[in-house]
C-alpha cells in the first residue's frame, strides 16, 4: 500500500512538474511576443513622432518664406505706389507739353499701375483679399525694445559709427532678425534676461548683434548666484569646439538666415557657454543693396 502511494505520488509529482514546465514555456513565449510587440509598437511610435516632427518643421520653415514673400511683395507695393504718384504728378505738370516727357511720364504710370495690380493679385492669393498693406515700414528703433522689455526683457542698446537710411526691404530684413532674436531670448531665456543689441555701421555696411545671457538668468531666477554657478561647473574643450563650429538650426533660425542672404548678409548663431546665446547678422553692403545679387544702388544712381 506504502509502495503504492509512493508511486502514485511520483506520478503526481512528474505530471505536475511537467504541467508547471509547460505553463512557464508558454508564459514565456507570451511575454516574449507581447515584448516583441511592444518594441515594435514603440519604434512605431517613435518613428511616427519623429515624421510628425520633420512635418511641423518643414510646415514652420515653409510658412517663414511665404511670410517673406508676403513682406517683399508689401514692400514692392509700397515702393510701386510712390512712383506711380510721381509719374502721375509728372504727368499733371506737363499737360501742357505734348512732348515726349508726358508720353514718357503716361506709359511709367500705365506700366507701374498695371505691376501694382499684379502684385496685388499675389497679395491675394498669398494673404487673403483683405490683408492690409502697410503705410509704414516698421524698423529697428520702433515700439519693438518697449514692447519686449514689458514682456521681461532687459535690453541695452548701442550704436556705434555714422548711421545711414536703410531703404524698405534691408529695413524690414533687419527688424525681423532682430525681433525673431528677441522672442527667442525671451523664449529660452525667460523674463530676466538681460539682451544687448549692438549696431555697428560701416560706410556701406551694418553689423547687428543680439547677445543674452538666458543660461545666467535661469540661475538667477533660481537665486543663486551666476558667476559661482559658472565656477563649480567644469567646461571642456568640446563645449568651447561646440560653440565655434555648431550650425544652430530650426524654422526661426532658418527664416534669419534667408532674410540676411536676401541682401548679401551673413547671419551667424551660436551658443555662449555658461553665459546664453548670441546672433550676429553682418552686412557688408545694405546700405546700396537692392537684394539682386551683384547689383549695386550707387552705380544706379548715378
Amino acid at each position: 500500500m506504502n509502495a503504492w502511494l509512493e508511486a502514485h505520488f511520483s506520478m503526481l509529482a512528474i505530471i505536475l512538474s511537467v504541467v508547471f514546465l509547460v505553463l512557464a514555456i508558454v508564459f514565456l513565449a507570451l511575454w516574449i511576443t507581447a515584448a516583441g510587440r511592444r518594441r515594435v509598437q514603440y519604434f512605431a511610435r517613435v518613428d511616427a513622432e519623429r515624421d510628425a516632427l520633420d512635418l511641423e518643421v518643414s510646415l514652420k520653415e515653409q510658412l517663414g518664406k511665404l511670410r517673406i514673400v508676403r513682406e517683399l511683395n508689401q514692400v514692392a507695393i509700397h515702393s510701386l505706389s510712390t512712383i506711380l504718384s510721381q509719374a502721375n504728378g509728372a504727368q499733371y505738370a506737363s499737360a501742357t507739353d505734348a512732348g515726349a516727357a508726358v508720353r514718357a511720364s503716361a506709359a511709367i504710370a500705365e506700366s507701374a499701375r498695371a505691376t501694382l495690380i499684379d502684385l496685388r493679385r499675389i497679395m491675394t492669393v498669398a494673404g487673403g483679399p483683405d490683408e492690409p498693406v502697410p503705410e509704414a515700414l516698421p524698423d529697428i528703433t520702433s515700439e519693438l525694445f518697449d514692447v519686449m522689455r514689458d514682456a521681461g526683457l532687459e535690453i541695452v542698446t548701442l550704436e556705434h559709427g555714422e548711421p545711414f537710411e536703410l531703404q524698405d526691404g534691408p529695413q524690414l530684413a533687419v527688424f525681423r532678425i532682430v525681433q525673431e532674436a528677441l522672442s527667442n531670448a525671451l523664449k529660452y531665456g525667460g523674463p530676466g534676461t538681460r539682451v544687448s543689441v549692438t549696431s555697428t555701421w560701416t560706410e556701406e555696411g551694418l553689423q547687428v548683434v543680439i547677445d543674452d545671457d538666458g543660461v545666467r538668468a535661469e540661475a538667477r531666477r533660481q537665486g543663486l548666484d551666476p558667476d559661482k554657478v559658472a565656477q563649480r561647473r567644469t567646461y571642456t574643450f568640446q563645449d568651447d569646439l561646440d560653440a565655434l563650429t555648431e550650425v544652430v538650426v530650426g524654422p526661426g533660425m532658418t527664416e534669419m538666415r534667408e532674410r540676411a542672404s536676401l541682401y548679401r548678409g551673413i547671419l551667424n548663431a551660436s551658443m555662449l557657454p555658461g553665459v546664453g546665446f548670441s546672433v550676429s547678422a553682418v552686412f557688408p553692403a545694405i546700405r546700396y543693396d537692392n537684394g539682386i545679387h551683384g547689383v549695386n544702388l550707387r552705380e544706379a544712381q548715378r
